[in-house]
Parts: C-alpha cells; structure tokens; sequence
C-alpha cells in the first residue's frame, strides 16, 4: 500500500468513526430529550451506552465499561446474550420500585452482538393506568359503535358468519361473489337461519360498503303505513302528517343498500308500486309531486317460497323476477349439525359477555344433544338455549344437559318412519310435537314459547292454527 493510498484509508476511517459520533450524539439527545430509560451493552454484557435519565435515576455518572449486573439491579440482559430471545413487559424491581421492563437482543448474520434494555413503564401502576384508560376508550368505542349501528350501518361481514360445513362454505363462497356485482339479491331459506347476516355481509363486501345500510321488515309494517315508510311523504300528506314531511327509506339508502325483510310478507298492491322503483330506479313522496331519482341495490330476504306464492297469484311474477337476479338459499341448522359445537360455542361467549356471567364451557354430552336435535328455529333457537342455559347456571361454570330444555334431552331414541310419508310431510309432523311439547312446558303460555323456539309470536300462531293445536294450561 502507497503513503497516498494509506492517509486516504486513514481519513476514510476517522470520517466514519466521526459519522458514528455524530449518530450517537443524536440518538443520547433525543433519548435524554424525552427521559427514556435505555441501556445498551455488547456482547459480553459490558455497557456501551446509558441515557442520562437512568443514570440519574441509579445515581451513577460513568457506568459505562462496567458488566451490566454490576450496575443495574435484577437486570436479565446477560441472560437475553445467550438465549437470544426478546423479553418484553417483564416486572423488575430497581432500588425498591417495580417496574415494567423490555429487553431486545441486537444480531447481525444471526449472531448476538449486543442488547437494548428500556424501562417501558416506570412504575407499575403507571401500566395499571394506562390499561384503565385503554379498557375506558374501548367501552367509549364499543357505545360509538353501537350508536353507529342504529344508524344505518351494516354491522356484520363474512368473518362473523360462523360455520365451515360444506353447505356453509358454498353459500358463503356464492355470496362473496354475489357482493362483487350491483345486481339486486333474494335470500331464502328458514326462520332463524341468518338472512339479515347475510345481507350485511355482501353490502360490507360491496363497493357500497360506504354508503348507508337500510332494513325495513315489510311484516312488521301494517300494509297502509308501508308506502310512506318506504317513499316518504310530503308535509301535509294525512293527518298527523310530520311539518316539512319526511324521507322514506329508499332515500335513506341512496348510494347504498336497503334490506327488504320478510319481502313474502309484503301486499300485492305495495308490490306494484316497488316495481315502478326497481324499474326506473326513482322514488315519488306520498302527497308529492316531485320525481327523486336513487341509487338503491335491493337484498330481498324471506322464509317463504316465492316461486309457490306467484303460482298461487300471491305474489307478482314481474316483481319476483325483478328481484330474483341473483339468489341464495340458506341452508337450515340441521342440514349442518357439523357447525353446531362451533355455533354454541360462540354463542355462549357472545351471550356470557352481554350477561356478565362467567361460563368456562359446554360440557361434551350437552354438545351432543345439541347435534341431535332438530332445531325447527334454527340458530336463532339454539341462541335461546344458549342463553336460557346460561340463566340456569347456579354453582356449575359449564352448561351440561340438565340446562338444557327437556324437549332437546327426552326421547332421543325416538325413531320417524317413513311410511310414504314425503319428508315435508314428516318435517312439519315433527315440528307439531316440537311446538306442542314447548307449548306443555310453558303452560300454554305463547309469548314464552315462541321466544324459546326462536319464532315470532306472530309465527307460532299461525303454527298453532295451521296444525289445530289445543293446549289445556
């Protein structure tokens, strides 16, 4: 090597040593700046570096060169050299004073070169405090939220939707596809099986999922309210008319969704009216004369059969088939009882939750029963066995089969034979003693049976007439 080349790798060096310095420097100010309480030692344990904050705080001024156990109390740097793994929320007591300590190895090429430790809270019940914050702003978020929900927003999505039975992977796999389009949706299937969840799910996995989310129980309006709640109308309308009128649902969800429940339920002459508005995609205030063009995609959901309802001239053909542009049908609980453990488990933690009560589990005989059953209401039926369950928890901690209603748990070896019956035939005979069974129980006492079984009250009376049940109180 010439003089030349060696006074250029000389100034080379001490241009890089000094480059170091500097970072170094920078690195104590802002440590210092903002009272961190951060150690840094080399491979040996040997301190390299120490803020100015904790020496302050251990009471020493040059720590530096010393073995790290020497100076810090309790201190497990040493310890992190050699295994290499990081250590993080670790209590540490420093001259009388529990701490919260994290310590982090430094590796270069896979090897331990050194480690950092910082003091992540200086006194343990600054953690306490700031968890009390973090669990306040969470409550605070979770009231938000559910404030939020009341207003038009849809709350669920594909991962609240609990089931990996091939039937639930299938219709989840259809309605995840049927989300990427724009074109209007009919769900069918059961009482109880999760129409609405459904339809929350494709409107937060649509490209409307900005904009509003509007359900309307087309049942639970009576048939001359049902327009105005769905167009709106202007000031002075009919009597009682609110001043300055009022917007009905379908402007509501302009740029967004609107969810049309019970969609079977809904009279043939309001039929004729929604099909104007599918057609031409605007809306008219009842007492109005003004034209409102929206931006509406229709979920229609039911638990009816369309298809027999339009044969039986109950139900518009040209409004079914506008609604029919892509369809999924639901499948029932007992159609997929491989879901069911996994159904009841979540339900007992969402349902324990909202009771306060403490439940460790579903003991496996209880699962079993579960499976067994026929579940007529579905997944809103077991809920209420889930959570009468739970309300007859005294002393036990996990619901076991005494828990459980004796319509789940008697009669198990009951045999159905066919005897050229049709299955309709045999499910709705098997439906008749479920609803009988639950109606003995209950002392004839409907509002508590329907709620048991996971009907409407108005559903179990239209079960009771249907099959001529007489029950003796």
């Amino acid at each position: 090597m010439s003089i030349d080349e060696y006074f250029c790798s000389d100034k080379e060096i001490n241009k890089e040593s000094y480059s170091d310095k500097m970072y170094i420097e920078i690195l104590n100010t802002i440590l210092d700046t903002v009272n961190e309480w951060v150690i840094v030692v080399d491979e040996n344990g040997i301190i390299i570096m120490m803020s100015k904050a904790y020496k302050e705080f251990l009471n020493i001024s040059n720590p530096e060169g010393k073995h790290v156990t020497e100076v810090v109390e309790n201190t497990r740097l040493h310890v992190v050299l050699k295994t290499g793994v990081m250590e993080v929320g670790e209590i540490q007591q420093i001259r009388n004073q529990r701490m919260i300590s994290m310590r982090v190895p430094i590796k270069k090429d896979g090897k331990v070169i050194g480690a950092v430790g910082k003091v992540m809270f200086k006194d343990v019940r600054d953690l306490k405090l700031l968890s009390k914050k973090i669990s306040n702003l969470e409550k605070e978020l979770a009231y938000y939220k559910s404030e939020l929900s009341k207003d038009r927003t849809a709350k669920y999505s594909f991962q609240d939707l609990i089931g990996n039975s091939p039937s639930m992977r299938a219709i989840k796999n259809i309605a995840i596809r049927v989300a990427k389009t724009s074109s209007n949706v009919l769900i069918t299937g059961e009482s109880g099986t999760g129409k609405e969840l459904f339809a929350h799910a494709i409107h937060n996995a649509s490209n409307r999922y900005l904009g509003p989310f509007v359900k309307i129980n087309c049942a639970a309006i009576p048939g001359e309210l049902l327009e105005s709640e769905l167009f709106g109308y202007e000031e002075g309308a009919f009597t009682g008319a609110r001043k300055g009128g009022k917007e009905g649902k379908f402007e509501l969800a302009n740029g967004g969704t609107i969810l049309l429940d019970e969609i079977g339920d809904m009279p043939l002459s309001m039929q004729a009216k929604l099909l104007r508005v599918l057609q031409e995609k605007e809306v008219e205030r009842l007492g109005g004369n003004v034209i409102r063009k929206v931006d509406v995609r229709i979920i229609a959901a039911t638990n009816k059969d369309l298809e027999e309802l339009v044969r039986k001239g109950e139900f518009r053909e040209d409004f079914f088939y506008r609604l029919n542009v892509m369809s999924m049908k639901l499948p029932p609980l007992r159609e997929r009882k491989e879901d069911i453990e996994t159904l009841a488990e979540e339900l007992r933690i969402k349902i324990s939750n909202r009771l306060g009560v403490y439940v460790e589990g579903i003991s496996q005989d209880a699962i079993e029963y579960l499976k067994k059953y026929h579940w007529p209401g579905n997944i809103r039926e077991l809920e209420n066995v889930i959570e009468r369950a739970i309300n007859l928890l005294d002393s036990d901690l996990i619901i076991k089969p005494k828990h459980l209603p004796k319509r789940l748990t008697k009669d198990k070896g009951k045999i159905y034979r066919r005897e050229n019956k049709s299955l309709k035939d045999m499910v709705e005979e098997l439906e008749k003693e479920i609803i009988l069974e639950c109606l003995k129980e209950n002392k004839g006492n409907k509002n508590r049976t329907a709620k048991e079984l996971g009907i409407s009250r108005l559903g179990l009376y239209k079960k009771i007439e249907r099959y001529g049940l007489e029950i003796d109180k």
